[in-house]
Protein backbone atom coordinates (compact mmCIF):
# COMPACT_ATOMS: atom_id res chain seq x y z
CA UNK A 1 0.00 0.00 0.00
CA UNK A 2 0.97 3.52 -0.75
CA UNK A 3 2.54 5.97 2.18
CA UNK A 4 1.57 9.59 2.44
CA UNK A 5 4.13 12.00 1.02
CA UNK A 6 5.53 14.93 2.38
CA UNK A 7 8.16 17.09 1.03
CA UNK A 8 10.84 19.54 2.41
CA UNK A 9 12.39 22.50 0.90
CA UNK A 10 16.01 23.66 1.32
CA UNK A 11 16.49 27.28 0.06
CA UNK A 12 20.90 27.96 -0.43
CA UNK A 13 21.23 31.89 0.23
CA UNK A 14 22.83 33.87 -2.33
CA UNK A 15 26.18 34.16 -2.99
CA UNK A 16 28.60 36.33 -4.36
CA UNK A 17 29.80 36.08 -7.93
CA UNK A 18 33.47 36.79 -8.75
CA UNK A 19 32.28 39.87 -10.77
CA UNK A 20 34.03 43.86 -10.68
CA UNK A 21 31.83 45.18 -11.78
CA UNK A 22 28.10 46.68 -10.10
CA UNK A 23 24.80 46.32 -10.45
CA UNK A 24 23.59 49.48 -11.97
CA UNK A 25 21.65 49.95 -8.83
CA UNK A 26 25.01 49.80 -7.38
CA UNK A 27 25.03 46.05 -5.90
CA UNK A 28 27.25 44.01 -6.34
CA UNK A 29 26.83 40.65 -8.93
CA UNK A 30 24.84 38.01 -6.88
CA UNK A 31 23.60 34.58 -7.63
CA UNK A 32 20.43 34.21 -6.89
CA UNK A 33 18.90 32.28 -3.69
CA UNK A 34 17.72 28.38 -4.70
CA UNK A 35 15.41 25.54 -4.24
CA UNK A 36 16.54 21.95 -3.52
CA UNK A 37 13.48 19.85 -2.77
CA UNK A 38 12.76 16.66 -0.60
CA UNK A 39 10.38 14.14 -1.56
CA UNK A 40 9.57 11.85 0.66
CA UNK A 41 7.51 8.63 2.18
CA UNK A 42 8.42 6.59 5.28
CA UNK A 43 11.43 5.37 4.73
CA UNK A 44 12.76 6.53 0.80
CA UNK A 45 12.50 9.91 -0.39
CA UNK A 46 13.25 11.82 -4.06
CA UNK A 47 15.60 14.93 -4.05
CA UNK A 48 15.14 17.64 -7.04
CA UNK A 49 17.35 20.08 -8.06
CA UNK A 50 20.81 19.83 -6.03
CA UNK A 51 22.64 23.21 -5.44
CA UNK A 52 26.35 23.36 -7.21
CA UNK A 53 28.94 24.82 -4.41
CA UNK A 54 30.53 22.44 -2.42
CA UNK A 55 29.57 24.20 0.18
CA UNK A 56 26.37 24.04 -0.38
CA UNK A 57 26.14 20.02 -1.12
CA UNK A 58 27.38 20.08 2.64
CA UNK A 59 24.39 21.57 4.05
CA UNK A 60 22.23 19.05 1.63
CA UNK A 61 23.87 16.19 3.08
CA UNK A 62 23.05 17.21 6.53
CA UNK A 63 19.82 17.59 5.52
CA UNK A 64 18.80 14.20 3.70
CA UNK A 65 20.70 12.49 6.32
CA UNK A 66 18.71 14.42 9.00
CA UNK A 67 15.55 12.97 7.36
CA UNK A 68 16.34 10.04 8.41
CA UNK A 69 15.32 8.76 4.75
CA UNK A 70 16.72 6.30 1.43
CA UNK A 71 17.25 8.84 -0.88
CA UNK A 72 16.60 6.78 -4.09
CA UNK A 73 16.97 9.03 -7.09
CA UNK A 74 17.85 12.58 -7.66
CA UNK A 75 15.93 14.52 -10.20
CA UNK A 76 17.52 17.38 -12.57
CA UNK A 77 14.69 19.65 -13.78
CA UNK A 78 17.14 21.74 -16.78
CA UNK A 79 20.31 21.65 -17.77
CA UNK A 80 21.93 25.03 -15.96
CA UNK A 81 24.71 23.89 -13.60
CA UNK A 82 23.46 25.59 -10.71
CA UNK A 83 20.78 22.88 -10.29
CA UNK A 84 23.21 20.07 -10.76
CA UNK A 85 26.99 20.15 -10.44
CA UNK A 86 26.91 18.53 -7.11
CA UNK A 87 24.52 15.45 -7.93
CA UNK A 88 27.20 13.12 -8.41
CA UNK A 89 28.26 13.83 -4.88
CA UNK A 90 24.90 13.35 -3.76
CA UNK A 91 24.90 9.86 -5.94
CA UNK A 92 27.88 8.78 -4.40
CA UNK A 93 27.48 9.50 -0.57
CA UNK A 94 23.58 7.84 -0.73
CA UNK A 95 23.83 5.11 -3.38
CA UNK A 96 21.21 7.29 -5.57
CA UNK A 97 20.08 7.12 -9.34
CA UNK A 98 20.32 10.78 -11.05
CA UNK A 99 17.88 11.08 -13.79
CA UNK A 100 16.56 13.84 -16.09
CA UNK A 101 15.12 13.95 -19.37
CA UNK A 102 17.00 13.69 -22.46
CA UNK A 103 17.22 16.86 -23.61
CA UNK A 104 17.86 17.84 -20.10
CA UNK A 105 20.94 15.80 -20.26
CA UNK A 106 21.88 16.94 -23.83
CA UNK A 107 22.01 20.79 -22.24
CA UNK A 108 24.20 19.30 -19.14
CA UNK A 109 26.40 18.12 -21.44
CA UNK A 110 27.12 21.90 -22.63
CA UNK A 111 27.35 22.70 -19.19
CA UNK A 112 30.45 20.73 -18.58
CA UNK A 113 31.84 22.09 -21.99
CA UNK A 114 31.48 25.83 -20.99
CA UNK A 115 32.32 25.40 -16.95
CA UNK A 116 35.68 26.37 -17.14
CA UNK A 117 34.66 29.59 -19.31
CA UNK A 118 31.70 30.16 -17.61
CA UNK A 119 31.32 28.64 -14.43
CA UNK A 120 34.52 27.86 -12.75
CA UNK A 121 35.69 32.22 -13.40
CA UNK A 122 31.98 33.12 -11.62
CA UNK A 123 32.79 30.88 -8.44
CA UNK A 124 36.33 30.00 -8.49
CA UNK A 125 36.93 26.88 -6.65
CA UNK A 126 33.60 26.27 -5.56
CA UNK A 127 32.10 23.83 -7.70
CA UNK A 128 33.17 20.17 -7.58
CA UNK A 129 34.42 17.91 -10.03
CA UNK A 130 31.20 17.50 -11.91
CA UNK A 131 30.46 15.00 -14.79
CA UNK A 132 27.07 13.77 -16.39
CA UNK A 133 26.03 10.36 -15.16
CA UNK A 134 21.95 11.17 -15.55
CA UNK A 135 19.98 9.08 -17.56
CA UNK A 136 16.36 9.22 -18.46
CA UNK A 137 13.46 7.63 -16.02
CA UNK A 138 11.53 4.74 -17.45
CA UNK A 139 8.45 6.72 -19.23
CA UNK A 140 9.36 10.10 -17.39
CA UNK A 141 8.23 8.66 -14.13
CA UNK A 142 9.38 7.43 -10.64
CA UNK A 143 7.95 5.28 -8.09
CA UNK A 144 8.54 6.49 -4.72
CA UNK A 145 6.76 3.84 -2.56
CA UNK A 146 3.61 3.31 -4.70
CA UNK A 147 3.50 7.22 -5.37
CA UNK A 148 3.72 8.75 -8.86
CA UNK A 149 6.22 11.42 -10.11
CA UNK A 150 6.46 12.49 -13.41
CA UNK A 151 8.49 14.69 -15.24
CA UNK A 152 6.42 17.12 -17.88
CA UNK A 153 8.81 18.24 -20.27
CA UNK A 154 7.46 21.98 -20.57
CA UNK A 155 9.58 23.02 -23.45
CA UNK A 156 11.99 27.11 -23.16
CA UNK A 157 11.31 29.00 -20.12
CA UNK A 158 14.84 30.26 -18.72
CA UNK A 159 17.10 28.16 -21.12
CA UNK A 160 15.96 24.96 -23.67
CA UNK A 161 14.39 21.77 -22.67
CA UNK A 162 12.82 22.42 -19.57
CA UNK A 163 10.72 20.36 -17.26
CA UNK A 164 8.82 20.05 -13.68
CA UNK A 165 8.45 17.37 -11.77
CA UNK A 166 4.49 16.77 -10.96
CA UNK A 167 3.75 15.18 -7.82
CA UNK A 168 -0.26 14.15 -7.81
CA UNK A 169 -0.48 13.02 -4.68
CA UNK A 170 0.76 16.22 -3.40
CA UNK A 171 -0.92 18.17 -5.90
CA UNK A 172 2.71 19.81 -6.02
CA UNK A 173 4.85 20.56 -8.74
CA UNK A 174 8.82 21.32 -8.27
CA UNK A 175 8.81 24.22 -10.63
CA UNK A 176 12.95 24.57 -11.52
CA UNK A 177 12.89 27.41 -12.96
CA UNK A 178 9.94 27.45 -15.30
CA UNK A 179 8.24 29.25 -11.88
CA UNK A 180 9.91 32.15 -9.71
CA UNK A 181 8.88 32.71 -6.66
CA UNK A 182 9.74 36.40 -5.10
CA UNK A 183 13.40 36.60 -7.39
CA UNK A 184 13.75 38.51 -10.50
CA UNK A 185 13.62 35.83 -13.46
CA UNK A 186 16.69 35.10 -15.63
CA UNK A 187 15.35 36.52 -18.89
CA UNK A 188 19.23 36.05 -20.56
CA UNK A 189 17.96 33.51 -23.04
CA UNK A 190 14.95 34.83 -23.81
CA UNK A 191 15.20 37.21 -27.17
CA UNK A 192 14.04 35.83 -30.24
CA UNK A 193 10.89 34.62 -28.89
CA UNK A 194 11.83 33.19 -25.76
CA UNK A 195 9.64 35.22 -23.99
CA UNK A 196 6.33 34.00 -25.67
CA UNK A 197 7.91 30.68 -25.31
CA UNK A 198 8.21 30.82 -21.43
CA UNK A 199 4.78 32.11 -21.26
CA UNK A 200 3.63 28.69 -22.72
CA UNK A 201 5.46 26.61 -20.38
CA UNK A 202 4.16 28.52 -17.34
CA UNK A 203 0.45 27.77 -19.25
CA UNK A 204 1.51 23.64 -19.09
CA UNK A 205 2.40 24.39 -15.44
CA UNK A 206 -0.73 25.70 -14.50
CA UNK A 207 -2.46 22.96 -16.94
CA UNK A 208 -1.36 20.40 -14.16
CA UNK A 209 -3.79 22.46 -11.57
CA UNK A 210 -1.20 22.47 -8.62
CA UNK A 211 -1.91 24.06 -5.07
CA UNK A 212 1.37 24.02 -4.00
CA UNK A 213 4.74 25.02 -6.53
CA UNK A 214 8.17 24.93 -5.47
CA UNK A 215 10.03 27.60 -7.51
CA UNK A 216 13.88 26.93 -8.20
CA UNK A 217 14.94 30.53 -7.31
CA UNK A 218 12.25 31.37 -4.33
CA UNK A 219 12.48 34.17 -1.26
CA UNK A 220 12.02 32.33 1.72
CA UNK A 221 9.77 34.43 3.26
CA UNK A 222 7.19 33.41 0.64
CA UNK A 223 5.02 30.29 0.62
CA UNK A 224 4.09 28.00 -2.15
CA UNK A 225 1.04 28.59 -3.15
CA UNK A 226 0.80 27.10 -6.75
CA UNK A 227 -1.54 29.91 -8.37
CA UNK A 228 -0.07 33.18 -6.99
CA UNK A 229 3.49 31.83 -7.81
CA UNK A 230 1.69 31.04 -11.57
CA UNK A 231 0.27 34.54 -12.40
CA UNK A 232 3.31 36.49 -10.63
CA UNK A 233 5.75 34.74 -13.30
CA UNK A 234 3.51 34.91 -15.96
CA UNK A 235 2.80 38.52 -14.69
CA UNK A 236 6.91 39.41 -15.04
CA UNK A 237 7.45 37.86 -18.22
CA UNK A 238 4.66 40.06 -20.06
CA UNK A 239 6.06 43.32 -18.16
CA UNK A 240 8.76 42.08 -20.07
CA UNK A 241 7.72 41.57 -23.06
CA UNK A 242 5.79 45.38 -22.80
CA UNK A 243 9.01 47.05 -21.78
CA UNK A 244 11.31 45.29 -24.10
CA UNK A 245 9.43 46.84 -26.80
CA UNK A 246 9.38 50.08 -25.02
CA UNK A 247 12.81 50.55 -23.70
CA UNK A 248 15.48 52.02 -26.08
CA UNK A 249 18.72 50.49 -23.70
CA UNK A 250 19.58 47.88 -21.31
CA UNK A 251 19.75 50.08 -18.93
CA UNK A 252 16.19 51.80 -19.40
CA UNK A 253 14.83 48.28 -19.28
CA UNK A 254 16.22 47.24 -15.78
CA UNK A 255 14.95 50.43 -14.28
CA UNK A 256 11.67 50.18 -15.64
CA UNK A 257 11.43 46.35 -14.28
CA UNK A 258 12.48 47.17 -11.28
CA UNK A 259 10.73 50.01 -10.85
CA UNK A 260 7.69 47.52 -11.32
CA UNK A 261 9.50 45.09 -9.22
CA UNK A 262 11.02 46.54 -6.61
CA UNK A 263 10.33 43.64 -4.02
CA UNK A 264 12.44 40.71 -6.05
CA UNK A 265 15.22 39.50 -4.83
CA UNK A 266 18.02 39.97 -6.73
CA UNK A 267 18.65 42.48 -9.15
CA UNK A 268 22.17 41.00 -11.09
CA UNK A 269 19.49 38.21 -12.40
CA UNK A 270 17.66 41.02 -13.81
CA UNK A 271 20.49 43.04 -15.16
CA UNK A 272 22.21 39.87 -16.92
CA UNK A 273 18.91 39.25 -18.77
CA UNK A 274 18.75 43.03 -19.46
CA UNK A 275 22.14 43.10 -21.28
CA UNK A 276 21.74 40.05 -23.12
CA UNK A 277 18.24 40.87 -24.29
CA UNK A 278 19.78 44.15 -25.39
CA UNK A 279 23.14 42.54 -27.14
Amino acid sequence: MATNLSYDVLIADPIPQNVDALVPNGDHYMWSPQSTTLIFGEHQAVLVDPPFTTKQVHDVIDWVRSSGRNLTHIYITHGHGDHWFTAGVLADRFHARVVATAGTIELMHREVANREALWDKLFPGQIPAAEVTATPPEDNHITLEGHSLWAVEVGHSDTDDTTVLHVPSLDLVVGGDVIYNGVHQYLAESAGGGLRKWLEAVDVVESLEPLRIVAGHKDRNLDDAGPRAITQTRDYLRSAEELRAGCGTAREFFSAMSERYPTRLNPTALWMGATALYR
